[in-house]
């Protein structure tokens, strides 16, 4: 068996399910097992887990081998609400133990206290129902205070969002000098990185496509990858994307390409660093 490359302790390229409803869930975990993947990615909000599940157990690949990472929803940040919505989630899952627990987002309107929800997260790590924990969608101000409160423990990764087109420097650049791994969601700009002029020419001399070269450059600035599809070849090819060695000179080039174009900008979210 092949050992794929990990950052952090997680395998680098993993199969996004945002946004796949509960068969399309179910497939696309099929097919990205068969095609080599063992990082899964799901969530509570994303109301897909127990499809996820079924992915994996039709699969025939043994549980040993997969990374899954679930993610709690703010919903479940009130007052020991954490804990239960985390077994429940294990249940889903089918499993004791979750590889990597995230915290969604940062409590939308600071409905509920971060030390609160914090210390929910740290109680489920002590408890031993996730290998590691982290968060997803916080501000260089959240990580600070997360990581005082979190006192000895590690936050394993930020996901956040990241692409060619917003590469999201200020909280990237703060979480690499913690030690912080960055997970990069929406890796394809939700498909806007298709037919780039400069991701089409360097593809062309990797004999790969634009895409593939836009997940190559993620995974060459150190990033974990979670690209979602619904089309087996589409998950296969994305797959192979761990596969291309870009030169300096095309990191460069493919750098150039940051317009700051933030997808995920609700009023749910926090105040963004910039």
């Amino acid at each position: 068996m092949t050992i794929e490359a990990t950052v952090a302790g997680i395998p680098q390229i993993g199969y996004g399910t945002w946004n796949r409803s509960a068969e399309e869930a179910y497939q696309g975990v099929m097919w990205a097992l068969e095609a080599g993947y063992r990082h899964i990615d799901t969530a509570q909000g994303y109301n897909n887990e127990q499809d996820v599940a079924r992915g994996i157990k039709d699969a025939g690949v043994p549980h040993s081998e997969i990374f899954i990472t679930t993610k709690v929803k703010p919903e479940n940040y009130g007052p020991g609400a954490v804990m239960s919505s985390v077994k429940e989630s294990l249940e889903k899952l089918q499993t004791d133990q979750v590889d990597l627990l995230l915290l969604h987002w940062p409590s939308p309107h600071k409905k509920y206290a971060l030390a609160d929800y914090i210390g929910q997260l740290a109680e489920v790590f002590d408890t031993g129902l996730a290998k590691r924990i982290g968060v997803s969608n916080f501000t260089k101000a959240l990580i600070d205070e997360s990581i005082r409160l979190l006192g000895d423990r590690t936050i394993t990764t930020n996901q956040v969002e990241c692409h060619v087109y917003m590469q999201n420097r200020p909280i990237i650049d703060h979480c690499e000098r913690l030690g912080i791994a960055i997970t990069a969601y929406s890796p394809l700009a939700r498909g806007a990185v298709v037919g780039d002029p400069v991701l089409e020419e360097i593809a062309k001399a990797h004999d790969v496509t634009g895409e593939q070269i836009a997940l190559a450059f993620l995974m060459a600035k150190g990033h974990i990858v979670i690209p979602s599809s619904g089309k087996k070849d589409r998950i296969v090819s994305n797959f192979a994307a761990r596969k291309i060695i870009l030169t300096p000179d095309e990191v460069i080039r493919i750098a150039g390409l940051e317009k700051g174009m933030r997808l995920v900008n609700g009023d749910w979210c926090p105040v963004w660093d910039l």
